[in-house]
């Protein structure tokens, strides 16, 4: 063992060398080890990420296909050609001139997505903060219980909570749908997690000498600290409610509905004109793809930045 000649590190040899040598000693290294954040991905890894994104895809794909085609070829042939028809503008035309209120509908799921996902950010974040970082009697055992409501179907308070709808006379109006998606149980956990690592204590005790108080310390500090984990959740909550049929459909009906409960009303009920409704679904998911387009390098900042404990 006292005959192994070990190599000198990487600041041995910038300080002996300087940086030029400690820099290629550390590309030396890095290749002939096969890891490193500098190792450029080979073909096989652009293979499989182009085979994830293609299958990833299809199902998009497949419904424009059938949205720019006509019910007798799709009643012809179930799987319709690879290239897009022509009839995709003139189907969208129909959709929104069908008797579904659909510019209704589409505000309703933009008020309520757009509200749900501030308010699940704000409450979210409030109560992680609260749960990371102060200690009153009972927190664990709060925490708990509220990650535990996580595991109970949302289909098995559906009675419970309409009838209290019905007692505060909310069936058929917005806020029905508003006031119970305001803070989830994810939520809660997601930021409480986040802020465990990525806020340290010094910051809130700096803030407190500097004379805020509780709040002002959350909304100064802590809020801005969890900006990427905020926009995720913010992202997906946004999505989830923008896509909710089940609670929408049963409060609202058909006279007040969300996005996704006017699009089922396309069906007939003696016949489907797949066509039509891809093109409602076509529509209606337009603006999470945009969304998705300017919000992407967010949404993976706060990916990263929540999966490394700072």
């Amino acid at each position: 063992m006292s005959n192994l000649k070990q190599e000198p590190s990487i600041p041995q040899i910038r300080q002996t060398a300087g940086a030029g040598a400690a820099r290629a000693a550390a590309r030396k290294r890095k290749k002939s080890s096969g890891f490193g954040a500098e190792r450029r991905p080979r073909w096989v890894t652009y293979t499989l990420l182009g085979a994830v994104l293609a299958i990833s895809a299809y199902p998009m794909y497949y419904a424009v296909l059938l949205a720019s085609s006509d019910a007798v070829t799709i009643a012809q042939t179930p799987i319709p050609s690879l290239i897009p028809q022509g009839n995709f503008f003139e189907n969208v035309t129909r959709v929104l001139d069908a008797d579904i209120k659909f510019w209704q509908a589409f505000f309703n799921s933009l008020l309520i997505a757009a509200i749900t996902a501030l308010s699940v950010v704000f409450f979210s974040t409030l109560a992680g903060f609260s749960f990371s970082k102060l200690r009153f009697k009972g927190r664990a055992g709060l925490l708990v219980f509220v990650i535990a409501t996580m595991a109970v179907p949302t289909q098995l308070g559906v009675v419970p909570l309409f009838i209290l709808m019905a007692e505060l006379g909310w069936v058929g109006q917005l806020q029905a749908v508003i006031i119970p998606g305001m803070v989830t149980a994810f939520g809660v956990f997601w930021m409480t997690q986040y802020l465990e690592s990525a806020l340290p204590y010094e910051l809130i005790e700096a803030a407190r000498v500097d004379g805020c108080n509780l709040f002002r310390a959350f909304w100064s500090v802590a809020l801005p600290a969890a900006r990427p984990a905020a926009t995720m959740l913010a992202l997906f909550t946004f999505v989830a409610s923008w896509t909710n049929f089940f609670w929408p459909f049963i409060v609202l009906g058909p006279a007040n509905p969300t996005l996704p409960v006017s699009i089922q009303l396309l069906q007939s009920s003696f016949f489907k004109d797949q066509s039509l409704i891809m093109s409602g679904v076509v529509v209606a998911t337009i603006p999470l793809v945009i969304l998705f387009v300017f919000a992407g390098r967010q949404l993976v900042t706060g990916i990263m930045q929540g999966a490394v404990k700072g």
